[in-house]
């Protein structure tokens, strides 16, 4: 038997999660295909067919003059470029929330180039920030594991928490024969589950089992 201590009474708490780049992107549609509540879900990225694809209420196309929807080239300068573009409809879509998760993959071009911008755009409004990110697969190349640091670091200057899933420890959980695809998807689904953690925390009532 399940007891609700205050089920009635609802925190009140405005959480956004903004899902950066493909990685971020993806994250946003598994936890909206799990039913993760009491978040409202936007997504940012530079490439708009990735949008097309998004279920998130709240889609913003990056840099639309700087890449014609194109997406970065995985060049993390056009990434942030690209948001520094976009910052008004950004501030826009966080705007009111007291709680902002910020979920990208580092080491490509949107997630790691405007994701930091994001987190600062996050911060200057007020509310609480809280980065969750991917480090990429070591197979991804060294060029992918310098950006993925350099994001990182940006990333550290502008939240107020900053959790970082390192893909390679995912592969030493998954069973040696999972397909690629499957690697990456779990890595998504790490994502999820930071975020839907931190978030329980916050707009779950309590519940005693009795």
């Amino acid at each position: 038997m399940e007891y609700s201590l205050d089920s009635s009474q609802n925190t009140g708490a405005n959480i956004k999660v903004i899902g950066v780049g493909g990685a971020g992107g993806n994250a946003v549609n598994r936890m909206i295909a799990d039913d993760v509540k009491g978040v409202e879900f936007i997504v940012a990225n530079t490439d708009v067919q990735a949008l097309q694809h998004s279920n998130a209420e709240t889609k913003i196309q990056l840099g639309p003059k700087l890449t014609r929807g194109l997406g970065a080239g995985s060049n993390p300068e056009i990434g942030s470029k690209a948001a520094q573009e976009s910052e008004e409809a950004i501030a826009e879509a966080l705007s009111g929330a007291d709680m902002i998760f910020v979920t990208a993959g580092m080491g490509g071009g949107t997630g790691t180039g405007a994701a930091p911008i994001i987190a600062k755009i996050a911060k200057e409004q007020g509310a609480l920030t809280v980065g969750v990110v991917t480090r990429p697969f070591s197979f991804e190349g060294p060029k992918r594991a310098r950006f993925a640091a350099e994001g990182v670091a940006q990333m550290k200057e502008h939240v107020d928490t900053l959790v970082i899933i390192a893909n390679n420890r995912l592969l030493e959980i998954v069973d040696k024969k999972t397909p690629m695809l499957q690697a990456f998807q779990e890595a998504d689904n790490v994502l999820r589950q930071g975020v839907q953690g931190i978030s329980d925390l916050i707009t779950s009532p309590g519940y005693v089992n009795l």
